[in-house]
C-alpha cells in the first residue's frame, strides 16, 4: 500500500461545527461551520458559515479573507449543504480569535463592525481520527481526514443573545460522537483533474 495519498490536496486546517436543536432528530435551530485554513488555493484565513434562529434562519458568512470564504462556499460548503451555494450573499468582514484548550473548552470569537459572535464547545469526549476516501461518499467528490473531538455541550452567542437548543449524541464510524465537534488537523483532498 502506497503511504502517499494520490489525490490533490485542496485545503488543510480546521473545520469545527455546531448543530444545536430543540430535540434529538429535529432540524438544527443553529448551525455553525467554522474554518481555520492554513493552505488552500485561496490562501489562508478564517470563515464562519452561520445560520440560526438568531439570524432569522438566514445564512451569514463572516471572514477575514473574502476570497477564501467564496472558495470554501463554492468548492466545499455547497457540496454539503446546497442552500449555502448562494454567492449573492455578502461576506461580512470580521476578525477571528480563539481561546481555551481541547481538554476543557474551546471558544472561537468572531467580531465584525456591527456584531460579536462566540461559539464554545465544552464537555469534551475522546478524540478519534476519521478518514473518508475521495469519492467514497455519495455526491461528494472530496475525501477528508480529520481529528474529531466531540463536545457534549456547546453554546453560541450573538450580541449577547444565546441560541437555544442542545448538542446531541451521535455516532461517527461506530464511535461515540456529537452534533457539535472540533474537527482539527483536517485535510480535504480530491482526485486530480486532467
Amino acid at each position: 500500500m502506497d503511504p502517499v495519498d494520490p489525490n490533490e490536496v485542496r485545503l488543510t486546517g480546521e473545520n469545527s461545527f455546531v448543530r444545536l436543536a430543540g430535540k434529538d432528530g429535529s432540524d438544527p435551530t443553529t448551525h455553525a461551520s467554522h474554518w481555520r485554513v492554513i493552505l488552500s488555493p485561496a490562501g489562508a484565513g478564517h470563515a464562519l458559515f452561520f445560520k440560526s434562529e438568531l439570524t432569522e434562519n438566514r445564512l451569514r458568512i463572516y471572514s477575514d479573507n473574502i476570497a477564501l470564504a467564496r472558495w470554501l462556499q463554492e468548492d466545499i460548503e455547497a457540496s454539503m449543504r446546497p442552500d449555502y451555494a448562494d454567492t449573492s450573499l455578502p461576506v461580512i468582514e470580521a476578525s477571528f480569535s480563539q481561546e481555551g484548550d481541547v481538554a476543557t473548552y474551546w471558544t472561537e470569537r468572531i467580531d465584525s463592525a456591527d456584531e460579536s459572535l462566540s461559539v464554545t464547545w465544552y464537555g469534551m469526549g475522546e478524540a478519534f481520527v476519521v478518514r473518508n476516501e475521495a469519492g467514497s461518499l455519495p455526491d461528494q467528490p472530496h475525501g477528508v481526514y480529520s481529528c474529531i473531538v466531540p463536545a457534549a455541550r456547546a453554546q453560541v452567542t450573538l450580541d449577547g443573545r444565546v441560541a437555544s437548543g442542545d448538542a446531541f449524541q451521535r455516532e461517527h464510524g461506530g464511535r461515540p460522537s456529537s452534533s457539535c465537534c472540533l474537527a482539527l488537523s483536517e485535510t480535504w483532498v480530491r482526485p486530480h483533474r486532467s
